[in-house]
C-alpha cells in the first residue's frame, strides 16, 4: 500500500515548466515557413522551449533588439553578423543554425514577357532593394553576373523603404522590381507584373537567412540552443516530406491575410528552387559565398573566418542524434 501511495504522488508531480526563448524576426515571410513549422506542429514545445515571437522589420532593428537584450535569437541575414564583428563588438554574434539557403527574391516585369533575357532591363528604371542588405547585393551580383553594370546601364532606384517599394511599383514607378514573396505573386495574379526571373536560382546557395545569438548567451545557454536547434531541424524535415499544400495548411494561421492558393504557390516555388535548407549547417562554402557577394558589392567591411562567426558543432551533433 505505501509504494502504491508513492507511486501516486509521483504521478501527480507538475509537469516541468517549459523554458522562455525570444526570437526577433527580420519580416513575417512565407520565405521563413520551416519556423512556423516549428511553432504550429509544436517541436519547439516538445524540446521544452515556450517561444515569443516577435516581427522587427529590417537588419538594423532586428540585430539592435538582440544585442540590446530585447531577443535571445534573432533570424536575419548573416551578412549582420559581420557587420556588428567588423564595429569592435566585445560580444560577437554566432550563426548557430540555416533556416534559408538562397535568395528570396523574383524580379518582376511591368509587362508580360515571353522571352526574357537580362540584357532587357540595360537603360530601364529597376526598383531595387535597400542598399547594404542581402536582396540588394545579391540584385547586383546577378546584373554583373549577366554582364550589367547597376548603376552606368539602368536607372536604379534604391532609396525606397522595404515596405513601399512594391507600392511604388504598382503606382507606376519602374519597368522592373525586385520583390519578396507573396507580393510577387500577387501581383502576377492581379495583373500589376509578371515574374520573369529568380534571384535565388541566379545566385546559389547563401545563408541568406540564419537563427543567431551572441556569444555569451550561447555559453550559458548551450543546452537551450541545442534543443532550438534540434527544433528546427525537425522543421526542416518536415517540409522537406510534405507537400507545397500541407506546408501552407500547416501555417497559414501566421498568414491569416494571405489567399491559401497564392500561399501554396509560393511554398511550392520556394521549394522547387531549394530554398528552403533541409539541415541548420552552414558551410563553409556557403560563407565564402556570401562574403563574395558582399564583397561585390562594395559592403564587405572585413574577411571574416567561418569558425569565427559561425558554430557548426550544434548543428551537426543535432543531425547525428
Amino acid at each position: 500500500m505505501f509504494s502504491l501511495a508513492a507511486c501516486n504522488n509521483d504521478s501527480k508531480t507538475e509537469p516541468k515548466k517549459l523554458e522562455k526563448v525570444r526570437i526577433a524576426e527580420v519580416t513575417r515571410s512565407i520565405f521563413y515557413a520551416p519556423q512556423y513549422v516549428a511553432l504550429a506542429k509544436g517541436f519547439f514545445k516538445a524540446e521544452g522551449l515556450d517561444i515569443t515571437l516577435t516581427t522587427t522589420p529590417g537588419g538594423d532593428k532586428t540585430m539592435t533588439a538582440l544585442i540590446s537584450g530585447g531577443a535571445d535569437v534573432a533570424l536575419v541575414g548573416s551578412e549582420t553578423s559581420i557587420y556588428v564583428y567588423a564595429q569592435g563588438a566585445n560580444d560577437p554574434v554566432i550563426n548557430f543554425a540555416q533556416l534559408t539557403q538562397t535568395d528570396g527574391t523574383f524580379l518582376v516585369a511591368r509587362d508580360k514577357i515571353d522571352n526574357f533575357s537580362w540584357d532587357l532591363l540595360k537603360g530601364k528604371t529597376f526598383l531595387g532593394q535597400r542598399k547594404g542588405g542581402m536582396p540588394q547585393m545579391v540584385g547586383e551580383f546577378v546584373l554583373k553576373k549577366h554582364g550589367i553594370d547597376p548603376h552606368q546601364d539602368l536607372n536604379l532606384i534604391q532609396n525606397i523603404d522595404f515596405a513601399n517599394i512594391a507600392n511604388a511599383f504598382a503606382s507606376g514607378t519602374g519597368e522592373f522590381v525586385q520583390l519578396f514573396e507573396p507580393t510577387a505573386s500577387i501581383f502576377e495574379k492581379e495583373g500589376k507584373g509578371h515574374i520573369v526571373a529568380s534571384f535565388g536560382k541566379e545566385s546559389g546557395h547563401v545563408p541568406y537567412t540564419t537563427f543567431m545569438a551572441k556569444e555569451s548567451y550561447m555559453k550559458k545557454n548551450k543546452e537551450t540552443i541545442e534543443k532550438f536547434t534540434r527544433a528546427i531541424y525537425k522543421a526542416q524535415q518536415w517540409v522537406e516530406s510534405h507537400s507545397a499544400e500541407e506546408i501552407a495548411k500547416a501555417v497559414e494561421s501566421y498568414f491569416p491575410d494571405t489567399d491559401p492558393e497564392i500561399m501554396k504557390t509560393v511554398v511550392e516555388r520556394y521549394k522547387s528552387q531549394g530554398s528552403y535548407a533541409t539541415d541548420p549547417i552552414l558551410d563553409t562554402i556557403e560563407w565564402a559565398n556570401l562574403q563574395n557577394i558582399m564583397e561585390k558589392a562594395g559592403e564587405l567591411p572585413k574577411k571574416v573566418d567561418h569558425k569565427t562567426l559561425v558554430n557548426t558543432e550544434i548543428a551537426k551533433k543535432v543531425i547525428n542524434k
